[in-house]
């Protein structure tokens, strides 16, 4: 319990009523609301809050915070009219739980790509130095090794700041966060302090819910902005928009990068499926995560650990024991064929990964590549996923990823239309994901390598709004014989 005023400071508000009133629960989601609750009411991409207000005082709110005022009020309950009702959430839900990000050291990464990789293994590595340690991710949610499940790659504001208070409770030093740009243009971290924040990069993606570029970039620049003096910052400053993030920001600014000139430093040294040798900041060091893109990752996590306090060779000797997320260019290999499970689901991700395979695999070494697009997402990235998957692998097997809503055959028509005719004749499409990556594999012979991108660590696979079990890595154990 906690009384109204003492919810809403910091908040810009109009209370109407008294604001000494008791509040036992805050809830955006009027089905939970009980009595004594503030309900929020959020306008949403597809449901505004403040229709179900009459709905959250029936089942008993005391309080209703909004951006619009019903005409008739209901008698006894308190109304806190504010501007913005995300953004006043995030804020309250962080009175309410006792401000709990300010009692740990919060890092948060933002970028296209890179994300769960760069917090999964900060989590690890600092597990592995004796910290307790909370992580908020795709995959999982983590205290110390405890596992939760995970909704949104950024939970809301009332969740987050739930998920820090347990964290807090118990008695972790540090959390690391994935941030989504989706999160900070809804104010999901409004009211969230961080210690620390990391950007890996921006490419092509989320353009159904941004429209444009400049949005998906202004977007992830309001992370850094809303940064405080007593918070560090470390960019990717190979990425044209690196330094575009901390322009406004009031936090310490630090780079990395493997082509410019930056803070941490990394060169490739050699590089194969079994891992890289890399020149960090000076030091050389065996690393077991393959490709450039994972050079990215792993300075950026050197970067934050070293800013997080950990001295420099420790750092890299964690490093060289890590391995990749689940999900995250891991390989399986049974007959003779090296099969590659990956996440790529953006253009930028997926040139990454045939370009890195590209780079270790010999001449008579055959890329057979299975893909596809999700439903009910950025439709015009489809044919393009398409093209970069066939300029770069011998055979393209085109299948479904999670269609969704949407018609897997529809997905499919959209991807081919990014193939010129010789292309085309080096492509198959197969509706079914479980057959798609059969075909693939008989198509290999010994040497070759099996691409299965998209899904990653995903183990489900959703088509008509309902979700049943699938797992690119079981498939292709089933198929190579190993399991």
């Amino acid at each position: 319990m906690m009384k109204l005023k003492d919810i809403l400071k910091g908040v810009d508000a109009e209370v109407l009523g008294a604001s000494d009133v008791e509040i036992a629960a805050l809830q955006f989601d009027s089905r939970r609301v009980e009595k004594g609750t503030m309900f929020v009411a959020q306008r949403g991409t597809k449901v505004d809050g403040h229709d179900y207000i009459a709905k959250a005082i029936e089942a008993g709110a005391a309080a209703v915070l909004c951006e619009e005022v019903p005409a008739k009020r209901a008698e006894g309950v308190i109304f806190v009219k504010v501007k913005d009702s995300s953004e006043a959430l995030g804020l309250a839900a962080a009175n309410f739980y006792g401000h709990p990000s300010a009692q740990l050291k919060l890092v948060g990464i933002t970028g296209t790509n890179g994300k769960t990789t760069t917090v999964t293994l900060l989590h690890r590595m600092f597990r592995l130095l004796g910290y307790h340690t909370g992580l908020i991710s795709t995959i999982v949610n983590k205290i110390d090794e405890e596992e939760l499940p995970t909704g949104h790659t950024t939970p809301d504001a009332l969740e987050l700041n739930q998920l820090l208070r347990r964290m807090v409770d118990a008695g972790c030093q540090y959390a690391f966060m994935e941030v989504s740009s989706h999160a900070v243009v809804q104010k999901r971290i409004a009211g969230v302090e961080f210690a620390g924040a990391i950007f890996s990069n921006i490419t092509h993606d989320h353009l159904d819910f941004h429209k444009t570029m400049a949005n998906y970039i202004a977007a992830k620049k309001g992370f850094f902005d809303g940064l405080s003096k007593d918070a560090w910052a470390l960019v990717n400053v190979d990425d044209k928009n690196g330094l575009v993030m901390v322009q406004n920001t009031a936090a310490a600014v630090h780079t990395y990068g493997l082509q410019h000139s930056a803070e941490f430093h990394c060169k490739i040294l050699e590089n194969t499926f079994e891992g890289m040798q890399l020149e960090l900041d000076g030091n050389e060091m065996w690393c077991r995560l393959v490709g450039k893109f994972n050079a990215y990752n792993v300075t950026a996590i050197y970067g934050a650990a070293v800013l997080c306090g950990v001295d420099k060779a420790e750092a890299v000797r964690m490093l060289s024991v890590l391995e990749a997320a689940p999900g995250r260019f891991q390989y399986v290999s049974g007959r003779g064929i090296t099969a590659i499970v990956d996440y790529a689901h953006t253009p930028d991700a997926l040139q990454n990964v045939i370009s890195t395979i590209d780079g270790i695999r010999g001449q008579s070494q055959m890329l057979i590549t299975v893909v596809g697009c999700g439903g009910d997402r950025d439709r015009t990235k489809r044919p393009e996923m398409a093209k970069i998957a066939a300029e770069g692998s011998n055979k393209v097997v085109l299948t479904s990823d999670n269609p969704r809503t949407e018609k897997p055959e529809a997905i499919l028509d959209e991807m081919e239309a990014g193939l010129d005719a010789q292309q085309l004749c080096r492509t198959v499409r197969i509706t079914d994901r479980r057959q798609a990556i059969r075909t693939a594999c008989m198509m290999a012979k010994e040497g070759d390598i099996v691409l299965v991108a998209g899904k990653g660590h995903e183990k489900y696979q959703e088509v008509n709004g309902v979700r049943t079990h699938f797992d690119d890595v079981e498939e292709l154990e089933k198929e190579l014989g190993i399991k």
